[in-house]
């Protein structure tokens, strides 16, 4: 059986995630004790034949335009898969006042129509395909914080791919709905949903039921410690034949006392080192392009369609 695996880093430059030099210190990942960032990430792609999926939030770019520009160039002449990531949260309100928008609201799971996320997606895919010169082929809403309008509109802007299903999100308020799945599958317009790999969790006494992601680095789903893994995740013993992995640009990076990314050591370097051996043996790595070409072909199946008024439901806990 073919096995497919995408690996997928969320690109960010979040204010909160750094004190200053957000660019430098969360994508590029330079400190003054060391580097673990984008470089680093590619760099052990490339030691095992794999290419990275960077989702870069391009909503960064009008704080950090030449940074932001510099970081998108050097992806994809290094050859990688560049796509699209939206933190709009993030933007200034004199940014949406300049283009005669209103402020609010902040949060992609909050829009209502489709007119808002066509905005972003038209002016932000504009700016990352002028520095590609290729297509979006896919997006990623920031914090899996998506509705109906949003997918709409990917396909009223010619984005065949929608990265956003996830029932963490879900169950978090973050998202009107998700199917508990992680094969691919197409909603009712002809959007392909592509959903982050995750493990329900049965209550267990106290503790609720939940669902948790395909993330590195540390989750209940994916035990390890820096220096060494104390446990592999289930998909990689011969369980999923199709998964997506969840990074981010500071996945090598650690949190200090006021939640700011900082450089420690290479611990995590070298144990997605150990992770990315095990990957690259167990399963095709792919692409966005490759992968709709495996769905053209009927190498990957997208299932029954999915009626995108399911998710129809406004809103979401902009806390959660």
């Amino acid at each position: 059986m073919d096995r497919y695996a995408l690996l997928t880093v969320d690109t960010e430059a979040l204010p909160k995630r750094a004190a200053a030099d957000h660019v430098q210190r969360l994508i590029w990942g330079r400190h003054a004790a060391g580097t673990a960032g984008i470089r680093e990430i590619c760099a052990i792609g490339a030691e095992f034949g794999v290419k990275h999926v960077f989702f870069v939030d391009m909503c960064a770019s009008p704080r950090y335009t030449d940074a932001m520009r510099e970081v998108v160039g050097w992806l994809d002449g290094a050859g990688q898969d560049v796509q699209l990531h939206l933190h709009p949260e993030t933007l200034a309100r004199e940014f949406w006042g300049s283009h005669g928008l209103p402020p609010e609201p902040l949060y992609i799971n909050e829009y209502e129509g489709a007119a808002r996320a066509m905005f972003l997606l038209k002016h932000f895919g504009g700016l990352l395909r002028e520095i590609t010169g290729k297509p979006v082929r896919a997006c990623r809403a920031g914090s899996f914080r998506w509705n109906a309008d949003f997918i709409r509109a990917l396909d009223a802007a010619g984005i065949p791919l929608s990265f956003n299903n996830s029932m963490r999100a879900y169950m978090t308020g973050r998202a009107p709905y998700a199917v508990p799945t992680n094969l691919p599958y197409t909603w009712s317009n002809g959007i392909i949903e592509v959903p982050v790999t995750e493990k329900y969790i049965a209550p267990q006494g106290a503790r609720r039921e939940r669902w948790v992601s395909l993330a590195y680095p540390e989750s209940s789903y994916f035990p390890f410690k820096t220096r060494r893994f104390v446990g592999m995740p289930r998909f990689l013993d011969g369980g999923l034949p199709f998964a997506v992995l969840l990074l981010h640009s500071w996945s090598f990076l650690y949190w200090n006392e006021k939640r700011q990314a900082v450089y420690l050591d290479n611990g995590r370097l070298d144990a997605y080192r150990v992770l990315m051996a095990r990957v690259a043996a167990d399963y095709d790595v792919v692409t966005t392009p490759e992968f709709l070409e495996l769905c053209r072909r009927g190498k990957i199946k997208t299932g029954p369609r999915v009626d995108l008024r399911l998710a129809e439901q406004q809103g979401g806990n902009r806390n959660a």
